[in-house]
C-alpha cells in the first residue's frame, strides 16, 4: 500500500487544460468503471441509498479526504446535501478552519460576511491553501441554517510541537491553545503515522516522536471541539450529527480524532468513510522532490485490528490509466 501524505495539508493538484483539436481514433475505448461504495464490514458492494440510511443514525461521520482532490469535495458535498434532505440534525466540522476563529464563522453563518469576507477575516489563504475547494459545503450549510464549527488547534502552535521537543516543552501560552487532557501513549496510532512520515525525504528520525505530538494536538483540540458542536442549539437528549471534514490519516482505522470523539464521549454512534484517490491527486514537482514511495505492508496494517473505514467510495481512476496501449491521450 502506498499511502497518501495525510500529514500535509497543503499539496496542490495540478490539471492539464483541455485540447480543442480532435483526436485521432484507435478503435473503440474502454469506459471508465463507475463509481460505486463498497461496505467494508461485509467486504461487499452495498447501493448509496443503504449507505446513506445508515450514516443517517450515526452521531459523528468522519469524512476523510486528500485535501486537494476535487472529486473528494464533490462527494462530501453530495453526502452532506443528502443528509440534509432526510432531515439528519447536522452541525458542519471542519478540520480547515482554526478554532480561534470561530466568532468569525459564526458572522458568516449570520450572513454578516460573505464567504470572501469570511476568507479576509480569518486570512484563510495563509492558513490552508485550498481554502475555495470548501466554499460550497459552507455556502450549503449556511443557505440551510447548518451550523459551521471551526476545529483545530492553531498553527503556529502545532508548528512549536513538531518543531520544538513536543507538547511538554510549549511554553503555557501556547500550552493554553490545547486541551487539558492529551493522551499520547497510542502506540498503534504512532506506529502507522511513522510508517507514513516515511513519505517525507527530509524526515529526521529524532523529529519523529515531535511530530506525531503534533498530529495528536490537533486529534485532541478536534475531538473537544466535535463533541461540543453536538450540543449546538439543541436538547441536551437529541444532539447533532457531527458531519466532520478531516484529512483521511485523521480518522482511518478509527484513530486519532475519531478515538479521541470516542473517548470523550461515550456510547456516540460514528461512522467512517474514506474516497479512494484513483491516481486523481497531483503533487508539485517540489512535493515530488520531498516525498519518496513508501510501501506499507498489509502485515503491519492487519495488526490494527479493524477495518480503514466503514465504507469507501471507489473513484474511477483517469481515462489515460484505461486506454490500451499505443492509443493516444483523452484530451
Amino acid at each position: 500500500m502506498k499511502p497518501a501524505l495525510p500529514l500535509c495539508a497543503a499539496l496542490l493538484s495540478l490539471f492539464a487544460g483541455c485540447a480543442t483539436a480532435p483526436r485521432p481514433v484507435a478503435g473503440p475505448l474502454p469506459s471508465a468503471p463507475p463509481e460505486f461504495w463498497l461496505d467494508l464490514a461485509r467486504g461487499d458492494e452495498v447501493p448509496e441509498a443503504d449507505v446513506l440510511a445508515d450514516l443517517a443514525t450515526a452521531g459523528a461521520i468522519f469524512v476523510g479526504e486528500a485535501h486537494t482532490i476535487p472529486r473528494h469535495h464533490a462527494l462530501q458535498l453530495h453526502l452532506l446535501q443528502e443528509l440534509f434532505s432526510r432531515q439528519v440534525p447536522l452541525v458542519l466540522c471542519l478540520e480547515q478552519l482554526e478554532a480561534r476563529d470561530q466568532p468569525a464563522v459564526d458572522r458568516y453563518t449570520r450572513r454578516e460576511l460573505d464567504f470572501d469576507g469570511l476568507v479576509r477575516a480569518i486570512d484563510w489563504p495563509k492558513k490552508w491553501s485550498n481554502y475555495a475547494d470548501y466554499r460550497a459545503l459552507c455556502e450549503f450549510a449556511r443557505q440551510h441554517r447548518i451550523p459551521i464549527r471551526a476545529l483545530n488547534a492553531p498553527s503556529d502552535t502545532i508548528r512549536t510541537v513538531s518543531r520544538g521537543g513536543g507538547i511538554a516543552k510549549l511554553p503555557p501560552d501556547l500550552r493554553a491553545h490545547l486541551p487539558t487532557e492529551i493522551f499520547l501513549e497510542e502506540p498503534v496510532y504512532e506506529r502507522l503515522t511513522t510508517l507514513e512520515l516515511a513519505t517525507h525525504m527530509a524526515m529526521d528520525p529524532a523529529r519523529l516522536r515531535p511530530v506525531f505530538e503534533a498530529q495528536v494536538a490537533r486529534d485532541e483540540t478536534m475531538a473537544v471541539n466535535i463533541v461540543a458542536a453536538r450540543r449546538i442549539d439543541t436538547a441536551p437528549d437529541k444532539p447533532r450529527t457531527a458531519f466532520v471534514i478531516v484529512g483521511a490519516g485523521h480518522m482511518r482505522f478509527g484513530l486519532g480524532t475519531a478515538d479521541r470523539v470516542r473517548r470523550r464521549d461515550p456510547g456516540i454512534v460514528e461512522r467512517l468513510v474514506i474516497l479512494t484517490e484513483s491516481d486523481q491527486l497531483r503533487l508539485t514537482a517540489a512535493e515530488k522532490a520531498a516525498s519518496r514511495d513508501v510501501t506499507i505492508s498489509h502485515a503491519e496494517l492487519r495488526v490494527i485490528g479493524r477495518p480503514p473505514a466503514d465504507y469507501v467510495r471507489i473513484l474511477p481512476r483517469s481515462a489515460s490509466k484505461i486506454l490500451p496501449p499505443g492509443h493516444p491521450p483523452i484530451p
